[in-house]
């Protein structure tokens, strides 16, 4: 299994979560959004877009992956935060109920809490594995989920955004310490020209970091139009040197 290519996606449990958070999202708002409560569809279109948004900047940012860390990782965190918004609709309807959330030592939500995802096994036909694999971890939670209570399945799709975005936390954490490590062909090309660039030009270290300096000419100030020594590293490093 390599996540680094693209479609890695599919392996992972925080894209399982965010399908049927946006699956049971569709099915909530089809089922208990109407003209009087939603007269122009204003909630229904938001809550819909912030589901889908979770799961599809999740895949984009692992078809990014090849090219860059950096893509990846912002793109994650546009997943998170949609979810996040997300989960303040469910609040916010909870509330308008009179309720608040389920606590955490509730028996309902300490069982959703602790329902695990299977592990995927996917053949060579990994688009029709995936989505079958979906829906099969979609019928764990179908008690919850589909129920004509809204309170219960608001409360449900609370715990189950809760998972992601922990997931996705997790996620992120793990991308950073990567990035750090390796970057991505973006940043390895970049660099790559940098050190290429500093050692035609013969260039000394950066008295503040080390790395390689090349010549850059003032723009403004007393010294405008004057060469001097500047930091690869700009504007991380500021360090200069007189030609």
């Amino acid at each position: 299994m390599d996540l680094d290519k693209s479609g890695g996606y599919r392996w992972l449990d925080s894209f399982i979560m965010a399908s049927i958070v946006q699956l049971a999202t569709i099915r909530f708002c089809g089922k208990f959004l109407d003209r009087r409560n939603d007269p122009c569809g204003r909630q229904y279109d938001q809550m819909t877009q912030a589901a889908r948004s979770g799961k599809e900047n999740l895949i984009e940012g692992s078809e990014r992956t090849a090219t860059s860390k950096e893509t990846e990782m912002k793109l994650t965190d546009v997943a998170r935060a949609s979810l996040c918004e997300l989960r303040g609709d469910y609040e916010t309807w909870l509330l308008r109920r009179g309720q608040p959330p389920w606590r955490r030592a509730a028996p309902e939500a300490k069982t959703l809490f602790n329902l695990r995802l299977d592990k995927p096994e996917y053949s060579d036909d990994i688009a029709h594995d995936c989505c079958a694999h979906i829906l099969n971890q979609q019928k764990k939670f179908s008690k919850w989920l589909d129920s004509d209570d809204d309170t219960v399945a608001a409360n449900a799709l609370l715990i189950l955004i809760s998972r992601t975005v922990n997931m996705l936390t997790h996620q992120l954490q793990a991308l950073g310490e990567r990035f750090e490590e390796t970057g991505g062909f973006r940043e390895k090309l970049t660099a790559s020209r940098t050190d290429t660039r500093a050692r035609q030009e013969d260039s000394p270290a950066c008295p503040e970091c080390g790395k390689p300096m090349h010549r850059r000419k003032a723009r403004t100030g007393t010294n405008a139009g004057r060469e001097f020594w500047g930091c690869t590293d700009y504007p991380g490093c500021t360090g200069v040197r007189e030609v």
